[in-house]
């Protein structure tokens, strides 16, 4: 196999063996990293010149719906009723396979174009397979790495019909993925379930969902976005624990109104949570999770959600989550009558492990991804550091998480593949051009056809 030598400027690895490098150097060998260190003296086929670059693991978006590509921007001030109402009761239901294909595609190129190397795909507007395995050919024509969280579409009931809250998830899906083209968990593009968890389905829902991934040996995620009486099984996490199926293999996101006693369940389990901060702070009053999960000894993960929201960059979102974080110590500290702090309460490199190996761990990739120690898939970004917004750099950690933006991504590596370099995505021009164009389309269309309209002044 083909062996790559990266020569570094800087070197930040993720590995506490290892640690960051200044002058570092990185060898690669077909999918996966095969050493890392100072001066490596290795035998190679090409060479990579980084030394006037920040080389770092591939960032990791913990949760997003991938397929809202087309739709950036137009519920940037919606609050969440207008989400559901704008979204899953109206222009999702207009959405078909290519629109899928379309919004997947677009979506994880430009995910990749802002350093990005995986994504967890929770895609929930899903009808049919035919829908699922378009969103899924998206995902894998764009070369990112991905977990597929299949999903189910919540339209309005109609008159005598069941509601989506009722409806367990579809075996028939999971078993023709799991037993076609989604068989091996060693691809590039793998299967999880994005179920509807215990506040948006009955507890036998949320149970059965749960035993139904269990079966076919698939991680499960789901949304936690509802007040107690709000939901449709109250404190339903506690339930699940109690009927051990609250573990590892499952992971939340959000719960902003969980209380102590259901978080202490969720994390003393093993599952883990995902806070999407942009998102969280737009639309609700309890803080993200990010502390509270840290507080309890859990690794958080965090992801961008919502675009038709908030921006789709990892960068923004992982800093937002460090300062709220911070923020959220220092109100705390204040509110019990403490002296004012002295040294930082949240490190920075916290906030790169969020983005990296938090969000690995979430899904259950931590053994391939979120770190650059050998042995490790070789998804690798490339920050150029001369680029003046983060020149000159003094520290790399307080550079990626701090001052660093998608723009000053150079080069991206996924599964030993190079997807952008020299600061342009390695996809034919002429394709991404008439994609992007047909994404508008779709998106317009559905918009057109769900007679929405845009708020903004």
């Amino acid at each position: 196999m083909k062996k790559t030598l990266i020569k570094c400027g800087w070197l930040v690895t993720q590995d506490p063996s290892i640690g960051d490098l200044t002058g570092g150097e990185l060898l690669i060998e077909g999918d996966r990293v095969l050493a890392a260190g100072k001066t490596l003296d290795a035998a190679h086929d090409e060479v990579i010149d980084a030394s006037d670059m920040i080389v770092m693991p591939g960032l990791i978006n913990g949760h997003i719906h991938v397929w809202q590509c087309g739709l950036r921007g137009i519920g940037s001030e919606w609050m969440g009723p207008d989400y559901h109402a704008n979204i899953h009761a109206n222009i999702a239901t207009r959405y078909g396979p290519r629109d899928n294909y379309l919004g997947n595609l677009v979506g994880s190129l430009a995910q990749i174009d802002s350093g990005v190397t995986t994504v967890v795909d929770f895609c929930h507007n899903l009808k049919s397979l035919e829908m699922a395995e378009a969103a899924i050919d998206g995902l894998e024509e764009s070369g990112i790495r991905a977990v597929f969280a299949h999903g189910t579409a919540k339209p309005p009931a109609a008159p005598g019909e069941t509601p989506f809250t009722h409806v367990p998830h579809p075996r028939d899906r999971i078993e023709a993925l799991r037993k076609g083209r989604m068989a091996s968990d060693d691809r590039r593009v793998t299967l999880a379930m994005a179920v509807l968890g215990p506040h948006y389905g009955t507890q036998d829902v949320a149970e059965a969902d749960i035993r139904l991934g269990r079966e076919f040996g698939l991680f499960t995620t789901s949304h936690a976005t509802k007040p107690n009486d709000k939901c449709i099984s109250p404190r339903g996490y506690l339930a699940l624990a109690k009927a051990g199926l609250l573990g590892p293999d499952h992971n939340i996101v959000h719960g902003n109104y969980i209380d102590d006693e259901e978080l202490k369940a969720i994390v003393d389990n093993g599952a883990t949570v995902t806070a999407t901060v942009l998102v969280e702070l737009h639309g609700h009053a309890p803080d993200p999770l990010v502390m509270r999960v840290r507080e309890l000894g859990g690794m958080p993960s965090i992801g961008v959600d919502v675009e038709p929201i908030v921006t789709g960059e990892m960068f923004r979102e992982m800093h937002a989550a460090l300062m709220h974080a911070r923020w959220s110590a220092h109100r705390d500290n204040a509110a019990e009558g403490r002296p004012s702090m002295t040294t930082m309460p949240v490190r920075t490199r916290e906030a790169l492990e969020w983005a990296t190996i938090g969000n690995a761990k979430a899904m259950g990739i931590d053994k391939r991804v979120g770190t650059l120690a050998p042995g490790m898939k070789a998804d690798i970004v490339m920050l150029r550091a001369n680029d003046l917004n983060i020149f000159p750099v003094h520290d790399p950690i307080y550079t990626i998480v701090e001052q660093a933006s998608a723009k000053n991504v150079d080069t991206v590596i996924v599964d030993g593949v190079v997807r952008k370099r020299h600061g342009k995505l390695v996809f034919d021009d002429k394709l991404l051009t008439q994609r992007m164009q047909e994404m508008r389309a779709s998106a317009l269309r559905a918009m057109d056809e769900a007679n929405f309209k845009l708020n903004a002044a």
